[in-house]
């Protein structure tokens, strides 16, 4: 197994559980559990940043994938794939405004924003788990150059 397909795994395992999480900790709060909420819900974001960290690090210093896919859908999957990375930028501002309301101590609408924010994310993990499916699984493509080659030769 490469780097190539080291990275995407272990990123989509982590976007994965912060899903698991978020929903573990939703469950947590409508059981009045606020404390665990608290702590579940952190772990849930680390989570999250990891997945990012270890995203960028890979586009960054490795490359990404491209479609290996049937031409004829791949103009389907770049949609999808767009429709995932503008649900994932939503997600992420979403979950820094709850997190924030939360911190802040401002539970009515850090409770307002994150049934929000929870059901974005659901739907980013789920598009992100599906286009991990898709690029690494079902047809696996060609790597593109790392951005920091592209940039610098």
């Amino acid at each position: 197994m490469s780097w190539y397909d080291i990275f995407p795994m272990v990123s989509t395992t982590f976007i994965a559980l912060s899903a698991i999480l978020v929903a573990i900790g939703w469950r947590l709060i409508i059981k009045g559990r606020r404390e665990a909420h608290q702590k579940v819900m952190i772990a849930a974001a680390i989570s999250a940043l990891l997945f990012f960290i270890i995203y960028v690090s890979r586009t960054i210093f490795i490359g990404n994938t491209s479609w290996g896919g049937p031409e004829d859908l791949e103009k389907i999957y770049l949609t999808f794939l767009l429709f995932h990375i503008v649900l994932a930028t939503v997600a992420a501002v979403f979950g820094i405004t709850t997190l924030t309301l939360a911190f802040r101590k401002n539970f009515a609408k850090h409770r307002r924003w994150g049934r929000v924010t929870a059901v974005i994310w659901f739907a980013t993990a789920i598009t992100g788990v599906t286009v991990y499916v898709l690029l690494y699984q079902m047809y696996p493509g060609g790597h593109t150059k790392p951005m920091i080659e592209a940039i610098f030769g």
